[in-house]
């Protein structure tokens, strides 16, 4: 029941950012071309400053298992030239074919691996997911921005695509923050303070307009993209990566926290990309909300399983 309360309350207030987004928009508080001119404002504006903060801010000093992170980077890259193999062959549509290999390999592994780790595992759980996330993240994004490029429609120049992947905001973040961080730069406490909350309010805001553009009425003629997707992503990859975890002798917090890539939530990063790259939206945005529901039950029976048979410890 522990374990079910703690991922109740880790998904909940997803919910109720996307829910109240939702209510804004039915009482006609806002309208949905707001809600469209919104997120490109938070799409441009807000997740580059989030990227910033979460290179910016990693401690000095910290260490990692080599053999983890080339495990956690070679595995997003092997997993995605499989996607982008399979999916085409699947999927006719371009604007669909980058938003299902996104939710397939992005998971929001930076809003629910780092509070999963903390309450499993504590402070050693909170280190390494902090770390893991560093480096994670940006590897997610970048790919991010290829595999939607890719799909625009016809073929792109390798010079355009860097180009465009280039002036992505989010890449622009990540890239400031590894300068700053790599070189040392601090700023005052003052700008910190600032920088942390516009962070902090990137999330939230990303769901509440997620909400605020959620049509119910379209899930159903998606299902046949969303539940394949979703059961590859937070079933059947979560248990590959336990197994490789396993072999390669990976540590019980190790394990998780590499575990946790791929069993949390599709990445709500990846319906602003995705509506503001070319992308089905809508279709990236059911891919948010239904796995962000989904993992209440998920996550709770992974971990139960986990601790059940002893590999939380």
């Amino acid at each position: 029941m522990e374990n079910f309360l703690f991922a109740f309350n880790t998904v909940l207030p997803f919910l109720l950012y996307i829910a109240f987004g939702y209510g804004v928009r039915m009482s006609g508080l806002a309208d949905e071309d707001f809600m469209k001119r919104l997120n490109k404002v938070i799409f441009q504006a807000f997740f580059p400053i989030l990227m910033f903060n979460n290179l910016y801010s990693i401690p000095e000093g910290m260490t990692l298992n080599l053999r983890l992170v080339a495990a956690a980077i070679i595995s997003v890259l092997l997993l995605q030239a499989v996607l982008l193999a399979v999916v085409p062959r699947l999927v006719k549509e371009n604007e669909r074919r980058g938003v299902i290999i996104q939710a397939i390999y992005r998971s929001n592994f930076v809003l629910f691996g780092i509070p999963l780790a903390t309450s499993v595992f504590g402070e050693e759980g909170t280190l390494l997911a902090t770390m893991m996330v560093a480096i994670v993240i940006p590897v997610y994004n970048v790919t991010a921005v290829v595999i939607l490029e890719l799909f625009r429609g016809g073929k792109v120049p390798v010079s355009v695509l860097i180009k465009n992947i280039l002036k992505n905001p989010m890449i622009r973040g990540a890239l400031m923050g590894f300068i700053f961080h790599m070189l040392g730069i601090k700023f005052p406490v003052s700008v910190e303070g600032p920088i942390k909350q516009f962070a902090n309010l990137t999330t939230p805001l990303a769901l509440f307009v997620l909400g605020g553009t959620l049509h119910f009425n379209a899930i159903g003629g998606n299902l046949k993209y969303v539940v394949p997707s979703m059961t590859v992503k937070m079933v059947i990859l979560p248990a590959v990566i336990l197994a490789v975890a396993t072999l390669l002798g990976f540590s019980g917090v190790e394990r998780f926290v590499y575990f946790e890539m791929y069993a949390t939530p599709v990445a709500t990063a990846s319906y602003a990309m995705a509506q503001n790259m070319g992308g089905d939206g809508e279709l990236a945005g059911q891919f948010v909300v239904l796995s962000t529901v989904a993992s209440v039950v998920t996550i709770f029976l992974w971990v139960y399983f986990l601790n059940s048979i002893g590999w939380l410890v």
